[in-house]
């Protein structure tokens, strides 16, 4: 970790204020980022982080207060004159054509961009330099999730950046793969450029960051050296209260209630990735953890078990009975529920209210039709139900989904599942986008349901979620899933193999000297 307490100032906020109709996004936010530092930005959703990066990288315009960048006023009119004062930008979700290749898509991103060769050239030399290898003639499409961040990487490398603004970094990486990137973030940190590190992560940013700024409503409420405070307290400064972390009773669990048997489906999408003979058991009470780094197959699972992909009849079976060619609804009736990642579009009806989304996939559980005719003071209680139970923050249930923040929608989502009692439920990031206060109440809510008899299985990149609810863990790669095994006890050096797609012995035995007594499969 760099020692930039006497490094000069690079870039000097003062008073940044962004309000849009109806919410102030920030509010007179000032603090100072050194050269060489990296410097955490943390906060709940709807803190104002993103707001304020898009000020710095010249994405949104303040309303009033200053910036200034090596004592020179800085006030970026569009990213390209950030990035030509220094200024570069990773951003969460990435701008990659998967049909181009490597070179292709980095040339796409630069001003002028040089001969095709020399560029892949470049690409490959500067790979290599910090650490993160890319064949510069790679189709996109082909690469993994960890793969394209790199690509995005380089193509901010490329530009000699003086300051590198990250989003939520991680979220697709192994373990392995975050130790690679860390690496390479300190060598940049080293040579002097200043990092403004975006993540929920708290124990990343305790390992990785010199300073950290909080935000809380869009103001700057407090700012500490993260690696002496504890995670705990990280989270609390963020959300303004002592949390809970949500409890697990001892239990047995009971019979098997979902069996997935040498499951193969082809992947609908020309780039996702088919599941190659998947087996699995839930019991009744317990929570199967599926990890793994995006792309991997887990739509793909999530598809298969609750309908949307038909398979092979006795693929997969709940309470022995072959389910595997019953559409949605007919499982639904089994009490087979599932509630998928991408919550605008698949989970909700953007444009539908809160009533309508409620009804979608509650008419059977609930008894919401009759004869063909919707019962609407029934759907809407059942709405009102979901909003009050799982704390949506929302001004009614005739409100359209797409007008709920992505936390907010979460917490909808996946409480239109909860409270319809279901035997079995799959569940793809159910926290994603949920901030700490709200990820522990969803979290609480499997256990509990957990603890009702359902089989319950959590697909979730964050694998702090994964090891805190889950009795045994399993990870996807490439369409393959490892053995289940106990959660107690795995390490992350296990974790990160069983995502890497090493399977059985090498994983059993990487580390034996560290293995718990019950995490031997």
């Amino acid at each position: 970790m760099s020692d930039t307490g006497e490094a000069p100032v690079l870039l000097h906020l003062d008073g940044l204020t962004k309000a849009y109709p109806g919410v102030v996004a920030n509010d007179s936010v000032s603090f100072d980022i050194r050269e060489g530092e990296v410097h955490a930005l943390l906060g709940e959703n709807g803190a104002g982080k993103s707001t304020l990066v898009k000020m710095i990288y010249g994405l949104v315009k303040p309303d009033s207060g200053t910036m200034t960048l090596r004592g020179q006023r800085f006030e970026p009119s569009e990213p390209r004159a950030a990035r030509a004062d220094g200024i570069a930008m990773v951003f969460q979700h990435f701008s990659l054509f998967d049909a181009l290749n490597v070179a292709e898509n980095i040339a796409l991103g630069m001003e002028k961009p040089p001969k095709m060769g020399d560029l892949a050239a470049k690409i490959k030399e500067v790979s290599e330099e910090y650490g993160l290898p890319l064949d510069p003639h790679a189709t996109v499409g082909n690469l993994s999730a960890g793969e394209r961040q790199r690509v995005e990487i380089i193509r901010c490398l490329l530009q000699d950046p003086k300051l590198l603004i990250m989003d939520e970094p991680t979220s697709v990486l192994t373990p392995q793969e975050v130790e690679i990137l860390f690496e390479t973030l300190r060598q940049l940190s080293r040579e002097g450029t200043a990092i403004l590190y975006i993540s929920h992560k708290l124990e990343e940013i305790r390992s990785l960051c010199d300073e950290a700024t909080v935000l809380r409503l869009g103001k700057v409420v407090g700012s500490c050296t993260p690696r002496e405070k504890s995670a705990r307290e990280l989270a609390e400064m963020m959300v303004g209260e002592v949390l809970h972390v949500p409890e697990r009773a001892a239990k047995d669990a009971g019979e098997v209630v979902l069996s997935v048997s040498d499951l193969s489906v082809d992947s609908p999408n020309p780039f996702g990735t088919s599941l190659k003979n998947v087996s699995l058991e839930v019991r009744a009470g317990e929570i199967l953890g599926i990890g793994g780094v995006a792309g991997n197959g887990q739509d793909e699972l999530l598809a298969a078990i609750s309908g949307e992909a038909k398979t092979d009849q006795g693929a997969v079976t709940v309470h022995g009975k072959a389910v595997g060619n019953l559409s949605p609804n007919e499982r639904r009736k089994l009490a087979i529920l599932a509630a998928p990642e991408e919550r605008l579009g698949h989970a909700a009806a953007p444009d539908m209210s809160l009533i309508e989304n409620a009804l979608l996939t509650g008419a059977v559980r609930k008894d919401l039709t009759k004869s063909g005719f919707v019962n609407w003071g029934a759907s809407r209680e059942f709405a009102r139900e979901i909003i009050k139970k799982f704390d949506v923050r929302t001004p009614g249930s005739t409100n359209a989904a797409r007008s709920l923040s992505g936390g907010n929608l979460q917490k909808f989502v996946v409480g239109r599942e909860v409270l319809q009692d279901p035997d079995v439920l799959v569940v793809n990031q159910p926290t994603w986008g949920v901030d700490a206060s709200a990820a522990a109440s969803i979290r609480q809510s499997l256990l509990d349901l957990a603890e009702r008899g359902a089989a319950i299985i959590v697909i979730s990149q964050d694998l702090d979620e994964l090891m805190e609810i889950s009795d045994r863990f399993a990870a996807l790669n490439e369409g393959s899933l490892s053995d289940a095994r106990p959660a107690v006890g795995l390490t992350v050096d296990e974790i990160g193999l069983m995502m890497g797609g090493a399977h059985g012995m090498e994983v059993a035995h990487s580390h034996p000297d560290e293995h718990h007594e019950g995490a031997t499969s």
